[in-house]
């Protein structure tokens, strides 16, 4: 044992490991004469610096003495009860009698690093980490223990931290998640990991990583250099598994027995291709809707199947062979949101016509994949049918307006003429007739219930009322609710029952010494009845005219005539 220089006693060897303990074994290279030498080294790397002039020294002439130096190794996370050496540093002129003192100063010196002050043996007092600092530089001095004096120049020296292979490979980016297609070829790359490892990568294998797959190397492989993925089966369906966890582990030394590993975790998603044609859950729906349904109202909704997702899924719609019908009927227009397919009524609808119809829909998906053409037909097909459920109608008009003529002379009970109405449902009940009294305020004419003949309820004048519009109305005979109108015209026809009228009263006046011949009045008449043929009317005077030499009638044109006089008289029509 030997004192150390912080007081505490050093047993010697005593933290030396074996290959440092080989190495110190081994004779030390011989001592230049004048110069400071350093032991304790695995890979000696010397320099020598030129001398410097020591305080005292005799004789300018002298050659300047320096130290030889050799880079220092010290494992790291050193576990030992005691002190680590590291190395020993020797001044030539050191002759063993104690009268040189050993100093370090720098990095970590006094704290980590201690330096026996006689030997010149330095030690590591703390477990080090190459992770955290890798070297340290720290400056050595020989001083005359008696003087204190400066025997040797200062110089540098370097304590390099050894690794080991105690740090495991880190996979610093993660979470990883990666996609792939599905049906993607084997050898697709999905996506690349990389691992780091803190220790040493220029010292010996502790950083030469190795990738493997632990789990899901059914479906993935890696690259053990570069660590990408890869598909490692060519049959991924997204519709039997969309996401996988897949480990994997980076291992140091290359792989090789007794390295440290570590891993991670990679999400990997498979992403759909339109691989899925759309399918009907069942071949045959079955629809009902009123005869009465407007155009435009929808008869009802189908939906496809597909099992992709996103636009792979959207498909459109369309309706053939509509058998049974006249066609068109119905139209299908497609849902951009559920993608369901919506059936609408495009005609009138009639459940006496045709009470059921049938099409066939086909679903159709709006995108295909040719590489997936060779996987069949990405179509289907299914049969709806309609049933058009009967509705309680009116009765109905045929025709639903007309036109009659009855002549103005015609007795009460007349026949005007006759409507019909049918019930169109299937049940064809009994109708009723009836004539809308606000069309008929004067009730000129009636109706029978039961057969719709018209006829005249009172007299007719043409001349008073020359058309008239009514509204008749039919019914069902058990319930008048089911009502329906028709509008008529009637048409009064002429007879000759009035007779020209003079157009205004005349009184004509002539003096009396008026000439034979003078013009005294010219006469015009009207009628009220409606000729075929325009009005021609004939004149003569009232029966006392004649006997009266003083007038006579001189013309007859169209409804007027002249007359001369030879004195006042009145003159009238017959």
């Amino acid at each position: 044992m030997r004192p150390r220089p912080d007081g505490r006693a050093l047993r010697a060897g005593a933290a030396l490991s074996p290959t440092l303990l080989l190495l110190l074994l081994l004779p030390p290279p011989p001592p230049l004469p004048g110069r400071l030498w350093a032991a304790g080294t695995p890979a000696p790397l010397s320099a020598t610096g030129p001398g410097a002039q020591q305080d005292g020294a005799p004789g300018a002439g002298r050659v300047k003495r320096g130290w030889v130096w050799n880079q220092f190794f010290v494992v790291e996370e050193y576990t030992g009860t005691e002190p680590l050496y590291v190395g020993k540093i020797h001044s030539d002129s050191d002759e063993g009698d104690g009268a040189i003192k050993y100093t370090i100063s720098g990095e970590g010196a006094g704290t980590i690093f201690l330096i026996d002050e006689l030997t010149g043996d330095i030690h590591a007092m703390e477990r080090l980490d190459r992770e955290q600092k890798t070297f340290y530089t720290l400056r050595a001095q020989a001083r005359d223990r008696a003087t204190n004096r400066l025997l040797e120049p200062e110089s540098e020296f370097i304590i390099k931290v050894q690794d080991i292979n105690d740090s495991e490979p880190r996979f610093l980016h993660g979470p990883y998640i990666g996609s792939v297609a599905e049906l993607s070829p084997t050898g697709t790359s999905v996506m690349q990991v990389m691992a780091s490892d803190a220790d040493d990568p220029t010292y010996g294998s502790s950083a030469r990583l190795v990738y493997s797959v632990l789990d899901g190397e059914q479906h993935f492989t890696v690259d053990p250099r570069t660590g990408v993925i890869r598909t490692a089966v060519p049959d991924l369906d997204r519709e039997s598994q969309e996401r996988y966890e897949v480990v994997i582990q980076a291992t140091d030394m290359a792989g090789q027995l007794g390295g440290l590993s570590g891993s991670t975790t990679v999400t990997i998603v498979v992403t759909d291709v339109n691989d899925n044609p759309p399918r009907f859950p069942q071949k045959m729906y079955q629809f009902s809707i009123q005869e009465s349904a407007s155009i435009g109202t929808a008869v009802g909704r189908v939906k496809a199947e597909d099992s992709d997702v996103g636009e792979n899924t959207d498909m459109t719609y369309h309706l053939k062979d509509e058998s049974g019908s006249s066609g068109n009927v119905f139209k299908v227009t497609t849902d951009s949101d559920t993608q369901e397919a919506i059936i609408v009524v495009q005609k009138r609808l009639d459940f006496e016509s045709q009470p059921v119809h049938t099409v066939v829909l086909e679903a159709l998906n709006k995108f295909v994949d040719p590489r997936f053409a060779d996987l069949g037909t990405f179509r289907d097909q299914a049969i709806v049918r309609v049933s058009v459920t009967d509705v309680d109608e009116p009765p109905e008009f045929r025709p639903p307006s007309g036109l009659l003529e009855v002549q103005e002379d015609a007795q009460v009970g007349s026949l005007v003429g006759v409507v019909t109405a049918r019930d169109p449902d299937a049940a064809n009940r009994p109708v009723r007739y009836a004539i809308d009294r606000d069309s008929d305020l004067d009730q000129i004419f009636d109706i029978d219930a039961d057969t719709g003949a018209i006829v005249t309820g009172k007299g007719l004048d043409r001349e008073t009322a020359g058309w008239h519009n009514i509204t008749v109305l039919a019914m069902e005979a058990d319930n008048h609710a089911q009502l329906s109108r028709a509008s008529l015209r009637i048409r009064i026809l002429d007879v000759n029952d009035n007779p020209p009228e003079l157009a205004t009263p005349y009184e004509a006046a002539v003096c009396e010494d008026a000439k034979p011949g003078q013009l005294i009045q010219t006469i015009s008449v009207v009628d009220r009845d409606e000729p075929q043929g325009g009005h021609r009317f004939y004149f003569r005077l009232v029966p006392e005219a004649p006997s009266n030499p003083h007038f006579s009638l001189l013309d007859i044109q169209a409804d007027s005539f002249t007359a001369p006089a030879w004195q006042s008289r009145e003159v009238h029509s017959s």
